[in-house]
């Protein structure tokens, strides 16, 4: 298959570097010219426990770039995804199709873009970090999800469906890829409270004394998701619908139990959140994630305090006006 990653960072490098490997046509495209000219120079490199390795494949900016792929994989950060699908539309197929492999629902914003009929959805949450210039860090595997918007079954799918399985054999397809959206929407908004911090991912989930906290923001997002007639599909140890608003506190603890082990097994101990803020000092996804779901629940009249409350911590943390640390996290809980 011949392939245009679009967003050679993290998920993109990683996806592509394996795809490249198999024997595909893949080439990258990247805003970062340190990170093009790397790859154009040395290859693109993959480290870490569960492979080390180094792929050779073109790699250009939207700018040097010319030609036409009936299959390109979206790959930047949330918030960069309008940016990048108006740049991406001269380069589409009129029978191509673009593919959302993203956090948040990003497939709304591509297809106002390029009509429902050419997007196709993606759920990943595999664990990788971009080091620096020409080098991924794959850190834990993680589920690998395919599905037309409209839940069909269809060769487009299937055909990728095979793409994908050359870079995890578990990739699976659905006809209820919103429902994993939704899922992963209610593990993100965790996962941002979780950055508040600098303690990993599993240390701030296992801490009993928060476990009220993030049963509340599951509960937020459940219940957007529930009004919507979403029905949220479980994942590495994320049940969303543990976080069932009228549900069992017991329920929602298995499932942050479940979560802890599942981030426990990983080389990626921090969120890209985490490490946007406190590494790479830059904004991160936080209201193209979780922006969208206080204004869905505003449209069906449903309250999201919390989730609210954890995107001005996070915009106080970028603008330099708050410290990362247990004092925002704090400043969260003292929201419940």
């Amino acid at each position: 298959m011949r392939i245009l990653i679009w967003g050679a960072g993290a998920i993109g490098g990683t996806l592509g570097a394996y795809f490249q490997r198999a024997g595909h046509d893949v080439t990258f495209v990247d805003t970062a010219e340190e990170h093009v000219n790397a790859i154009a120079e040395r290859g693109l490199r993959i480290t870490g426990p569960i492979d080390e390795f180094t792929v050779m494949a073109p790699a250009l900016t939207p700018k040097s770039l010319t030609g036409s792929w009936e299959t390109i994989l979206l790959c930047t950060k949330a918030h960069h995804t309008t940016a990048a699908v108006q740049s991406l539309t001269s380069f589409l197929a009129a029978d191509g199709c673009v593919v959302s492999a993203q956090n948040g629902l990003n497939e709304r914003t591509i297809s106002n873009y390029v009509g429902a009929h050419r997007t196709v959805g993606c759920f990943v949450n595999f664990g990788a970090d971009y080091l620096e210039p020409g080098t991924i860090h794959y850190a834990g595997r993680g589920a690998v999800v395919l599905g037309e918007l409209d839940g069909r079954s269809t060769e487009r799918l299937a055909a990728l469906h095979k793409l994908f399985l050359d870079f995890d054999g578990a990739a699976i397809t659905t006809p209820n890829i919103w429902g994993y959206l939704w899922g992963k929407l209610a593990y993100g908004a965790m996962l941002f409270a979780t950055a508040l911090t600098n303690a990993s991912i599993a240390d701030v989930l296992a801490e009993p004394s928060h476990r009220p906290l993030f049963t509340a923001l599951g509960r937020e997002v459940m219940r957007v998701t529930q009004a919507q007639g979403i029905r949220a599909e479980s994942f590495n140890g994320v049940d969303p619908n543990a976080f069932d608003p009228a549900g069992d506190d017991q329920e929602a603890y298995r499932s942050l139990n479940d979560m802890v082990a599942f981030n426990r097994k990983s080389a990626k101990t921090h969120s890209g959140i985490w490490r946007d803020l406190a590494l790479r000092k830059r904004k991160t996804e936080v209201d193209a994630q979780l922006g969208v779901i206080v204004t869905i629940g505003q449209e069906l009249g449903i309250a999201t305090p919390l989730i609210t409350r954890v995107i001005e911590l996070i915009h106080e943390i970028e603008a330099g006006e708050r410290e990362q640390g247990p004092g925002a996290l704090e400043a969260l809980i003292k929201a419940l």
